[in-house]
């Protein structure tokens, strides 16, 4: 079993003092591996991303990345720290080119390092180079989730967390995205995912965690869920069951 990067423990945080949505959230993702978070809407699954990438500040608790605290450290530092965040929707310059939308992804990276950083990312994605003199916006949905993806590795990331990459893409380009998101876990990198097509998801991933009210009420190889057959039950709202029983992690 791979060790912990990423742990919370007993995590409060929310949107306002009023508006709480991690109630002592307990979890952790390990080294190597994808860990995909499902569970009903309002359940605190992109909190917990918002959260650990500084987005959101913790209440109480602590989030520690490699044993180390970092509760209140701001997203630009924790780029610096090797853990990048992939938002949910589309989050690129639309009026600017691949190239630039690129650049500006690198723009912590010393000057003289970038160039072979993008060339890196370049040669990964080979449609990306195909259109890197293009605007953004002229791209095909699954382009642009390329060019996001790319964006993030070119700080070649510890820990990659990503909200919701399927969305508004084809059967076809959501493969796609899943097997390069596995083939990145394989060669090293941590993914935190969240993911609606979780029957999909569950394929690649290495973990399950399901999250009800801000607690994890789940915690299981995606394997094993992937036999659960009210799983679309569990997803929508109903609770996190396994043979009948309510079991916790």
């Amino acid at each position: 079993m791979s060790a912990p990067i990423i742990e919370f423990d007993k995590v409060v945080a929310g949107y306002s003092p009023s508006l709480t949505i991690l109630n002592e959230t307990t979890l952790d993702a390990r080294e190597r591996e994808i860990t995909l978070l499902i569970g009903p809407n309002g359940a605190g699954k992109s909190t917990v991303l918002k959260t650990l990438f500084g987005i959101l500040v913790p209440r109480a608790g602590e989030v520690r990345f490699r044993g180390e605290r970092i509760n209140g450290r701001t997203p630009r530092s924790l780029l610096a720290e090797g853990i990048a965040f992939v938002p949910q929707g589309r989050n690129l310059f639309p009026s600017l080119s691949v190239r630039h939308n690129l650049e500006l992804g690198g723009i912590t990276l010393p000057r003289g390092e970038l160039p072979a950083r993008i060339e890196e990312v370049l040669e990964r994605f080979p449609r990306i180079r195909q259109r890197i003199d293009n605007q953004a916006s002229t791209m095909s949905g699954g382009e642009q989730k390329q060019l996001e993806i790319g964006r993030a590795l070119l700080l070649r990331p510890r820990v990659l967390l990503i909200d919701e990459p399927s969305i508004g893409l084809s059967p076809v380009l959501v493969r796609d995205v899943m097997t390069l998101l596995r083939q990145l876990a394989d060669g090293g990198t941590t993914i935190l995912m969240v993911e609606q097509n979780v029957r999909t998801a569950l394929k690649y991933a290495d973990r399950a965690l399901v999250l009800e009210m801000g607690r994890l009420a789940l915690d299981r190889p995606a394997a094993e869920l992937l036999g659960v057959p009210d799983l679309n039950r569990l997803f929508l709202g109903g609770h996190a069951t396994h043979g009948g029983e309510k079991r916790t992690a």
